[in-house]
């Protein structure tokens, strides 16, 4: 070969890893095989990082010997949002540690810091975090294991983000070798984004929509006699604590939660056309998402069984979603059928206060049209006023929403309360999801929490 070739294939080399290089920084200094990151940090102390409002959630203090104690003034209540940057790095900690350890402080700053032998100030981030949420999402919760979400329906901002079991991520150090060596122990577990469940009721918010697709101008004409259960070649679906619903229309069947009436729907659905519906709205699919998640999970298909096909109706069988991926459906329902991306960091600030960088909403994508959006949003609505959500009507403000009780083992009676919905029901502002683990009724125990994140919301404004 020519050595011509070579030389332009020398050049293009040269290009694309000056263009992977120019483009790709942020991911390349991230990586951990990187050395820089050392080098940088040898430099810079790690900066700050605030909630929305400007209260430190996480701050590299310095000793007389330019020693650094990374100290998170709020102990457990961000722990695995903001996470950690000592045994690894998580949460945003992670997310934002190429900004943490560069700075951007003036050039005289750098040489007067230079002569003195002392590091520069890395750069702060400013979260989506909302302390006073944040602290009502924590309490409600309380000793229970789960998870809750709060985001901002129109620009995917996440407000709150809880996972329980916490830790303290200023005894991380510490406490590490014992997590680490516990088998059992999914303390470090962000079951927000990580913690995959049956979704229970809360995914005939999905069947629903499936409905509504297959039936666009006559679902309305629904109607089905409830009496406590539905049967099909054998196997048996029953309603939650055997109750008998009579007769339901389509309304009234999502409003009650009647898994009778839910089993029939699945039953009449064609399952290609569900399986292509379950992949626009993100099942087994990436999401657009920058925290570690885990994958949603589901299986239908012409070759679904019946009993299958009932249980995955009504949320149970082998369906398995994370509460930040219900989240995220439910908010592309309260913005007209439009996802948009859920994050973490607002923007970016130097020593002196410019900002660097700014981090804007950004449209994911449409799941769903926005009169299919509309006629889930009435059905949620219908939920709040005379269903299973009755706890959060009556209020200053309107809600939506779709309860969930979803049983994981064998043993009657043992399920996951669930709640995703959003408020004001006609103008979203706010969606908020929670599960409690264990709890029983979504509508008994999900819902009284719910009513309290939308205060702490509202009384902000």
């Amino acid at each position: 070969m020519s050595c011509g070739f070579f030389l332009v294939l020398f050049a293009v080399t040269i290009g694309y890893l000056g263009y992977f290089t120019a483009t790709r920084e942020e991911e390349m200094i991230n990586n951990s095989y990187n050395s820089r990151q050392e080098i940088l940090l040898s430099r810079n102390y790690r900066g700050t990082i605030f909630s929305r409002d400007g209260e430190v959630l996480a701050e590299s203090v310095l000793d007389s010997e330019q020693n650094e104690t990374r100290v998170y003034p709020f102990d457990n209540l961000f722990s695995h949002v903001v996470g950690y940057s000592t045994q690894g790095r998580m949460g945003v900690e992670a997310l934002a540690n190429y900004y943490l350890i560069n700075t951007n402080t003036s050039l005289r700053n750098k040489v007067a810091n230079d002569t003195a032998g002392v590091k520069n100030p890395g750069d702060s981030v400013y979260t989506t975090l909302d302390v006073q949420i944040q602290e009502a999402a924590d309490s409600e919760l309380g000793i229970y294991r789960g998870a809750i979400i709060v985001t901002e329906v129109s620009t995917g901002k996440v407000l709150a983000m809880v996972s329980h079991p916490d830790f303290n991520p200023n005894e991380i150090q510490e406490i590490w070798d014992s997590l680490v060596e516990n088998d059992s122990s999914t303390v470090l577990l962000n079951r927000s984004t990580q913690g995959l469940y049956p979704p229970g009721s809360t995914f005939k918010i999905v069947t629903a929509l499936e409905y509504i697709r297959e039936n666009p101008t006559d679902y309305q004409q629904y109607s089905f006699s409830c009496p406590g259960y539905f049967q099909s070649q054998g196997s048996r679906i029953n309603c939650y604590h055997g109750s008998s619903h009579g007769q339901v229309d389509f309304t009234r069947s999502f409003a009650k939660s009647c898994n009778a009436s839910f089993a029939n729907m699945g039953m009449g659905l064609d399952r290609d056309a569900f399986a292509d519906t379950l992949e626009e709205l993100l099942f087994n699919e990436e999401l657009p998402l920058s925290l570690s998640y885990a994958r949603s999970s589901i299986s239908v298909s012409a070759e679904t069984s019946t009993d299958s096909m009932m249980q995955t109706s009504i949320g149970q069988g082998t369906t398995q979603i994370t509460p930040m991926h219900l989240n995220m459906i439910t908010c592309a329902i309260a913005n007209d059928g439009i996802l948009m991306k859920p994050y973490f960091v607002d923007h970016v600030e130097n020593d002196a206060g410019t900002i660097v960088k700014s981090f804007k909403p950004d449209t994911f994508g449409r799941l769903m049209s926005e009169e299919e959006a509309a006629a889930l949003t009435r059905l949620m609505t219908e939920v709040v006023e005379s269903g299973t959500a009755s706890k959060l009507s009556g209020l200053t403000y309107t809600a939506a929403g779709k309860t969930g009780s979803a049983e994981y083992n064998n043993i009657k009676g043992d399920s996951h309360a669930w709640f995703t919905g959003f408020a004001p029901a006609e103008d979203p502002e706010v969606c908020v999801t929670i599960i409690v683990e264990g709890a029983g009724s979504g509508g008994d125990y999900a819902v009284p929490i719910a009513r309290r994140i939308f205060d702490a919301y509202f009384r902000e404004k």
